[in-house]
């Protein structure tokens, strides 16, 4: 103990260390510190060597190892020996050791006696953690005020804000309303006509009527597809030039079952289980197999551990709100997870693999396909490893799948599933067999027309031969007409073996496939083995005869007589020398190349005519076949993922779905809803949504419909005037007093410029577009190729989603946003397309083809609303005035920089000052605001 009084004598005279007349604040210093770098190991859920280190009272107490601290006699703790490493004991055991000013703050701390405040309360156990507790089925409350049919949400809201003293505020005018609800559920503004039709009804319903009718419409899949793409970490393919390195191609079909779900109102727990498991529970269903995208975004094709461990990290995350894969390399710090169950989590995934099966209409998967997963090797082990290094797994103890104790107790069940003959032998599809005959039935037609046709040359060449002038050149081209219509007729009889090994390949799969297999299927696989090794001798003799052909066309064109024979050494004389015994031309060296292929041909068509009676019922199939039998365990972890005795799915889904209606989460951590996450802003009306989420179906339309008719959904965003006394109360609007305004998201911006002018194509899905594209494109931004390094820059300016992770988008304002309104060539190009389709539309009605009515049609289309009297005064002036100088020629001056644009500006002064003045709008912050 001498050493270390020493040494910490010598570390308090240095500069900046805690000086012994300084009192040490035990709740402000003391305790956060224990809290950060000990209490994992020595608290509540987890005290090793008996010891907590949680409250003062159990830090005095101590553990196995006797009193952890002297009061008032830091040199005989034994706290102070284990943090500086005196007897080789070094804590924390993990990561950076405490620092000399921490351990100098802890020693006069013990020194000033280890003083606390009194009545220290005890940590709650983990365990009860809210988020780990069922949803509470709470009643609705009942306030004074506040109609008892209204909406639920507004009656937890009103209990909320009645506490604090809040007033809530008016609801927003029917403009404002309309646009704020199109722009949510469909990510479009509305029409002028859904604008002038929602205005002039006057009926109770009329709200409803539009939100039914937003729902209904499949611009809501696009809208809410892409906010749950951001969730789950949508990324099309990604790699160097054609390499693929991360995802797959194809993809986009994960993206388009996302879209078409939301349309069906599919539940979210059914889309859970297929985005996990579809290959398990729908296995014989492709529209279906499209979900599990969701697993082969994360193939990485460098290493599987990273591909694993970004599964776990954001399965954990997206759906459970758990940072699971904090326990990577040690027990979580925070939650009760220990570091076992990090690699439990992940054996659910460790068999699967990745696989593109064949679509209809494409033989060649590279080109389309339905990329999708499949448990590869149900053996396949899962190992921990120590400290997180995969250099360092514990093959000792190969690890179940399970969940953290927390979540579930007891045994997690798993029962293997043993998939239909399509599912493990995609071969057996009928597209497959029947494209694949009508394939080979096209390869006879061709060839037989290939024969006819070298017929009908040979019958010409021999005619010409008979009258020719000269002979011998008339001879050499029926020779190459004779040897044409051989090769042809051999490769005529290889196309007819070909159909029939196929036609009999598909009667023994049709067999052997069967459920159950039909008794025949072992002789007509026999039957199969000897068509297809027919067809094999087929293939040599095609193969045997171009050779010969090959051969004597080398040798016509060589210059050398014929009288040279390959074999003869340089020491024979005579004319018949050996090719050797001479230096060859290119001509020659090409005699003996053919003659070489020609020795393989023969040897290759030998080789299959010894094989054709061999009486073997092996025969290559029609494509890969897969293990017959799946784990089943990903699909019991998404049975218990949306199970209604799991805590966490249905509050995760309704927290992101909250959030994208109100700007801010009821939690403010989306992806972590454990001990180190802040609790929810209204816990009773969280749980409340989560229980009417899963009773009704886990329908997100519904929730949808409950949220955006409540009155906080319908309230304007503005306080009532500086002197509102609810900006004293809940200046941050935790309380949803008012509506939080908020700027449309990236492909909102893009869409909405297009969509104005009219000019958005409405066509839903298809293979991702190019993202240099982004500007000249009229398709919706959901389809644009969005990977880590390729996305449309106009979209990235606008923070669209990192395919890393996105749970909740960053929100930026930057100069940059402004310019690419400003100069883009699409900001351009619709603001002359609109203003051009306005004027047309005022001039069929001549009473409003003037400038007034330009304006408030303008501000309709664009902004959605009328214009103020000031903004409407300052716009007419501006149509007048500008339309003027445009006119004056001699006061213009060539504007030669800037974007190409394929929509040049009118040449009518009055026209191009109008198209000025929609481009001054599509800038203005209300169109980028959601209000």
């Amino acid at each position: 103990m001498k050493t270390t009084l020493v040494t910490w004598l010598g570390l308090l005279a240095l500069p900046g260390i805690l000086s012994a007349a300084e009192t040490v604040d035990y709740a402000r210093e003391i305790k956060p510190l224990f809290t950060k770098r000990c209490v994992a190991c020595h608290g509540v859920l987890k005290a090793k060597a008996g010891l907590r280190l949680d409250t003062a009272a159990r830090i005095k107490k101590g553990g196995d190892g006797g009193p952890t601290v002297v009061p008032g006699m830091s040199a005989e703790s034994l706290l102070i020996e284990v943090v500086t490493g005196a007897d080789g004991l070094q804590m924390p055991p993990e990561g950076e050791p405490l620092s000399a000013q921490e351990i100098a703050t802890l020693k006069a701390w013990i020194d000033q006696g280890a003083e606390s405040p009194a009545g220290e309360a005890e940590p709650e156990d983990p365990r009860r953690h809210w988020a780990f507790q069922r949803p509470a089925r709470s009643d609705v409350p009942s306030i004074a005020g506040v109609p008892l049919k209204s909406n639920p949400i507004d009656a937890f809201l009103a209990a909320q804000q009645k506490g604090q003293g809040i007033v809530p505020g008016p609801l927003a005018d029917k403009e404002t309303l309309i646009r704020r609800i199109a722009l949510d559920l469909t990510g479009l503004a509305p029409t002028p006509t859904e604008l002038h039709t929602f205005l002039e009804d006057s009926s109770a319903d009329a709200y409803e009527k539009v939100v039914d009718r937003l729902l209904a419409s499949p611009r809501y899949g696009e809208r809410w597809g892409r906010h749950w793409m951001d969730v789950w970490r949508y990324s099309d393919w990604d790699g160097y030039n054609q390499e693929v390195r991360e995802s797959q191609p194809h993809i986009w079909r994960w993206r388009d079952w996302i879209v078409e779900s939301l349309n069906k109102d599919k539940g979210y727990d059914r889309m859970v289980v297929e985005m996990i498991a579809a290959d398990e529970a729908a296995p014989d269903d492709p529209e279906a197999l499209r979900a599990t995208g969701y697993l082969v975004r994360n193939w990485y094709k460098f290493n599987r551990n990273v591909w694993l461990d970004n599964i776990v990290e954001h399965t954990s995350k997206a759906f459970l709100g758990l940072t699971i894969n904090c326990a990577r390399c040690h027990d979580h710090k925070y939650d009760p997870i220990a570091h076992e169950d990090y690699y439990k989590f992940r054996a659910f995934f460790e068999p699967h693999e990745v696989r593109t099966d064949r679509v209809a209409g494409q033989p060649d998967p590279l080109k389309d396909g339905l990329v999708r997963v499949y448990d590869k090797d149900p053996k396949s082990p899962t190992f921990l490893f120590e400290r997180g290094d995969e250099k360092r797994p514990v093959k000792e103890k190969p690890l179940d799948p399970g969940l953290p104790r927390v979540l579930s107790q007891g045994k997690f069940p798993v029962q293997a599933v043993a998939l239909p003959s399509q599912a493990y032998y995609p071969g057996a599809r009928a597209f497959v067999q029947e494209e694949t005959l009508t394939q080979a039935r096209a390869e006879v037609a061709t060839q037989g027309t290939a024969l006819a046709k070298a017929v009908r040359t040979l019958v010409d060449a021999a005619v010409l031969e008979v009258i020719a002038p000269d002979p011998k050149s008339a001879h050499t081209a029926t020779r190459k007409a004779e040897g044409a219509a051989a090769l042809a007729s051999r490769s005529l009889t290889l196309a007819r073996a070909n159909l029939a090994a196929i036609e009999a390949k598909i009667a023994a799969d049709r067999a052997k496939y069967a459920t159950p297999p039909v008794a025949d299927a072992p002789g007509l696989a026999l039957e199969a083995g000897r068509a297809e090794r027919t067809a094999a001798v087929a293939k040599a003799e095609v193969d045997r005869f171009a050779a010969e052909q090959a051969l004597n066309d080398a040798n016509l064109a060589s210059p050398i007589a014929a009288a040279f024979r390959p074999g003869k050494t340089p020491k024979e004389k005579g004319p018949e020398r050996s090719l050797k015994s001479v230096d060859l031309p290119a001509k020659q060296a090409a005699v003996a190349a053919a003659l070489k292929k020609r020795d393989e041909a023969q040897k290759a068509f030998d080789t299959a005519r010894g094989a054709l009676d061999n009486g073997s019922a092996t025969y290559v199939s029609l494509g890969t076949v897969y293990p017959s039998t799946s784990t089943g365990r990903r699909l019991a972890l998404a049975n218990w993922m949306t199970s209604k005795e799991n805590p966490l799915t249905a509050r995760v889904a309704v927290n992101h779905i909250w959030l994208r209606h109100f700007g801010t989460p009821l939690v403010a951590t989306v992806f972590d809803f454990g001990l180190n996450g802040k609790r929810p802003s209204n816990p009773a009306l969280l749980d409340w949504l989560a229980n009417a989420f899963m009773d009704n179906g886990w329908s997100m339309k519904q929730i949808h419909r409950l949220i955006v008719t409540s009155e906080a959904y319908r309230r304007q965003s503005t306080a009532t005037g500086s002197n509102d006394p609810n900006l004293a109360h809940d200046p941050e609007n935790r309380s949803l007093w008012r509506m939080n305004p908020r700027r449309m998201e990236a492909e909102a911006v893009r869409d909405n410029l297009l969509h104005a002018a009219g000019n958005l194509e409405e066509n839903l899905g298809g293979p991702d577009l190019d993202p240099n594209a982004g500007l000249a494109s009229k398709r919706r931004s959901l389809y644009f190729r969005h990977a880590k390094e390729k996305r449309v820059t106009f979209l990235k300016l606008f923070d669209s989603a990192n395919a890393t992770s996105c749970y909740r988008r960053s929100e930026s304002v930057v100069p940059q946003q402004a310019l690419a309104l400003a100069n883009s060539p699409i900001a351009f190009e619709q603001s002359r397309l609109l203003a051009a389709a306005i004027s047309r539309e005022l001039q069929s009605d001549p009473a409003r083809a003037d400038n007034p009515a330009f304006v408030t049609t303008a501000f309709q289309r664009v902004l959605g609303r009328a214009p103020a009297p000031e903004e409407r005064t300052a716009c007419e002036t501006y149509l007048t005035e500008q339309a003027g100088r445009l006119a004056d020629k001699a006061g213009l001056h060539p504007f030669t920089s800037g974007p190409a644009t394929t929509v040049k500006p009118a040449a009518d002064p009055a026209q191009r000052a109008r198209e000025s003045l929609v481009h001054v709008l599509f800038n203005h912050n209300d169109f980028v605001t959601i209000r």
